[in-house]
């Protein structure tokens, strides 16, 4: 990954979970909690692709895995959310851009959705079952209510910021001068005029027209 990708991801993860923590965490909602890590991940894997929304995901993950009050083990969430990054990275538009706003909110709720039961079931694995207790399909259902409602504020403000990292000057004027070359190649191969100097071409062949002119005279006034 560059180290623009580095620097912005690890600065918006760092600032997520600071509020899922400190504030989402402790709004007492029914059933489950407004996932503002799952978001970011999904903002990123949306614009970087499945290798780094897998990435992100999971240092997300391992980071909300540590930081108190976890009450699970670490790696469990690491997991789930270097899963759902993989995933969601795999419908990233071709250009980049989305055409509009119902592909990111199916992703939304289906990472939702599936996050859930992909951490209720690694827990089952491991013998957590406080899945049960509060009910699955409640946690389904608020996750998914949640995360719809809290996508518009997040997801499109992260993916901006990401693709604003992206635009590295030095690479969008090698991209220029590579296209630039070969539109000059092509125009040159097609015309038969040289783009990269058209003075030069254009009085080339103005100079050859007027020597044939004057051929031309000359030999009228030998007649």
């Amino acid at each position: 990954m560059r180290f623009n990708r580095i620097l912005l991801s690890t600065t918006l993860v760092v600032v997520a979970l600071v509020i899922q923590v400190s504030i989402l965490a402790r709004l007492q909602l029914p059933g489950a909690v407004p996932d503002l890590m799952l978001l970011t991940v999904l903002a990123f894997a949306l614009v970087y692709g499945h290798v780094g929304g897998a990435l992100i995901g999971f240092g997300a993950g391992l980071l909300a895995d540590l930081a108190p009050p976890a009450d699970h083990a670490a790696g469990r969430y690491a997991l789930v959310l270097c899963v759902i990054g993989y995933l969601a990275g795999l419908v990233k538009p071709d250009n980049g851009q989305l055409k509009s706003a119902t592909a990111p909110m199916v992703v939304v709720v289906a990472a939702a959705i599936g996050s859930t039961l992909l951490y209720a079931g690694v827990g089952a694995l491991v013998g957590d079952t406080a899945a049960r207790h509060v009910g699955l399909a409640g946690l389904l259902f608020t996750a998914a209510l949640y995360d719809l409602l809290l996508a518009p504020f997040v997801v499109p403000a992260i993916m901006a910021l990401a693709r604003r990292a992206e635009n590295d000057p030095l690479a969008e004027t090698g991209a220029a001068g590579a296209a630039g070359g070969a539109s000059s190649g092509w125009f040159a191969s097609g015309t038969g005029l040289s783009i990269g100097s058209p003075r030069g071409g254009l009085r080339g062949r103005s100079a050859k027209a007027r020597v044939a002119r004057a051929g031309r005279i000359k030999g009228v006034k030998r007649l």
